[in-house]
């Protein structure tokens, strides 16, 4: 069985629309819902980028059932790593229980706004693991004090706590990402469908635990209209996570995608209306072992048609062939 989950993509729409969404697919019958957590958009044609956990907030006022998900939060540069075990407490507390904390090492576009540079993958790994442990030892409760390679802490508390701190996953790329997410996380993230990452996520410990993918994806009743769109919004995603946790700004993505054709994008995301395309495009997914698929519908404004589309004919079709 595949879980099917909706994503609320905060660079394409703003913080009230958001929230109609994620109402609209709880109301759908979508199995639970991320959230991106960015400071820029990818491409200028996005054209938003509000604050997650604000969007998150409002969610778990209006909502009762749907899951929440950061998917996912840099915990090591715009935020200390004991800002977010705060945050993520308050919203699992809003939620009642239905918060997960999606964790990762970042990208450029989002971090680099607080200056200090971006250092190389392998500290960003580093400042990752002790982000992680830093906020697990505060979902613990009591006092912590830290004094690590990258971060200090002083006689942290957190007096509000849940009495189930929200599961922590880790998003992968590598081997090295896989390598830490089996031994602290309590689920895995990635965006490709690769069974070898969930293979070393399991090595490292991960086994039975959740496993989480992302997959964008562009309804349109005019599938040539899907296409364009697709193309106008999403033509960075193919461009790889070495690539794009790079890049610095929006107009670094226009001009790493400027020879991306809408073909090209039409090759990996399945667009306009016919269900099967979808569900040949979740199948992989399905094949490599992930538990969940978040699917991302490509423009802001065509969430309402896409999510009234999801309930009567997507949802139905995907749970024939993955439940």
């Amino acid at each position: 069985m595949v879980r099917i989950g909706y994503t609320m993509m905060t660079e394409q729409a703003g913080p009230r629309e958001l929230v109609g969404h994620v109402v609209r697919a709880e109301e759908a019958g979508f199995d639970f819902s991320v959230t991106s957590d960015h400071y820029f958009p990818w491409l200028e044609s996005q054209g938003h980028s509000p604050y997650a956990w604000s969007v998150l907030g409002a969610a778990a006022q209006a909502t009762s059932r749907i899951p929440l998900m950061t998917y996912v939060t840099c915990p090591t540069f715009r935020y200390h790593p004991a800002v977010v075990a705060q945050k993520a407490a308050t919203v699992q507390l809003l939620s009642e229980g239905r918060f997960r904390l999606g964790l990762g090492s970042g990208e450029n576009l989002n971090e680099h706004v607080v200056g200090g540079g971006w250092p190389s993958v392998d500290v960003r790994h580093e400042m990752l693991e002790e982000a992680v442990e830093i906020i697990r030892g505060l979902f613990e409760g009591g006092h912590v004090n830290h004094r690590g390679t990258h971060f200090d802490v002083e006689s942290a508390k957190l007096w509000d706590l849940p009495d189930r701190p929200p599961p922590i996953g880790v998003a992968v790329s590598g081997a090295r990402s896989c390598d830490l997410a089996g031994r602290l996380a309590d689920l895995v993230i990635a965006t490709e469908p690769k069974a070898e990452l969930l293979d070393a996520f399991d090595r490292s410990g991960g086994r039975g635990k959740p496993r989480v993918g992302q997959l964008p994806v562009c309804y349109d009743p005019d599938r040539e209209a899907a296409v364009a769109r697709a193309h106008d919004q999403f033509r960075w995603f193919g461009n790889g996570w070495k690539v794009n946790s790079e890049l610095p700004h929006p107009g670094s993505f226009t001009l790493a995608t400027q020879f991306v054709r809408p073909d090209d994008v039409a090759a990996s995301i399945p667009c306009g209306s016919d269900p099967e395309a979808f569900v040949e495009a979740v199948r992989p997914y399905a094949e490599a072992g992930f538990t969940e698929v978040a699917l991302v519908q490509i423009g802001g404004e065509s969430q309402p048609p896409f999510l009234d589309w999801s309930e009567k004919t997507l949802l139905p079709a995907l749970r024939d062939a993955f439940g």
